[in-house]
């Protein structure tokens, strides 16, 4: 099982490393980042990084290794481009901040879900019950424009992926033999980017530093 959660946090920060790369290039070009950003083009990418996740979830049993790669470096790919934002409206200090606490915390989370005797795969219902909650809040919240309410609800998302990543190590460590095993790293790697890049998002909404107009 070590082996295998190796190659799966391999696989999650080759991930993460494409889709910051990736963030940082578009924030250089404004050209790429007003046709991103003009409504139909974020539409279209937000879009694709759906379909994408739903494709290569629902395949990942049937899908060749080389596939599956291909699909997660392209979802972390088009994650990057959304992600241009980022480096616009907040100081890359800020980010580099944000990151290394997203790290730290998600080294905790997944240590905790490692070696503790605590089964999180009985809280995973209660957990995704959790973030819908949270989801609906914050459309809610898009329309009160309440910042007090966003503030909360990124606390409480944080919470909840901090659950979600020791849930998905356990996950990963039950799922050995029910999928095949030059796709088990995939798949546990997306589990695990989805868990970091959520996490850091909402870390960077509280300790961000938006950049001077």
């Amino acid at each position: 099982m070590n082996n295998t959660l190796s190659k799966v946090f391999g696989w999650m920060f080759a991930g993460l490393l494409v889709t910051f790369l990736t963030g940082y290039y578009i924030s250089l070009n404004e050209y790429a980042l007003a046709k991103i950003f003009s409504g139909i083009g974020y539409i279209l990418m937000i879009a694709i990084e759906l379909g994408l996740v739903i494709f290569l979830s629902a395949r990942i049993r049937k899908m060749k290794p080389t596939t599956a790669r291909i699909c997660f470096l392209l979802y972390s790919f088009i994650t990057g481009i959304t992600f241009g934002g980022i480096f616009i409206i907040y100081e890359l200090t800020s980010i580099v901040y944000a990151f290394l606490i997203t790290a730290i915390v998600f080294g905790l989370c997944a240590l905790l879900g490692k070696f503790s005797k605590i089964d999180f795969t009985k809280f995973g219902t209660y957990l995704y019950i959790g973030l819908f909650a949270v989801i609906i809040c914050s459309v809610v919240n898009i329309f009160l424009k309440a910042p007090i309410i966003n503030t909360v609800l990124s606390g409480a998302i944080i919470i909840i992926f901090m659950g979600l990543t020791a849930y998905d190590i356990q996950k990963i460590k039950k799922m050995e033999g029910t999928i095949p095993e030059e796709n088990l790293p995939i798949y546990g790697a997306l589990e695990l980017y989805l868990d970091f890049i959520n996490l850091f998002v909402e870390i960077l909404k509280i300790v961000g530093k938006a950049k001077d107009n």
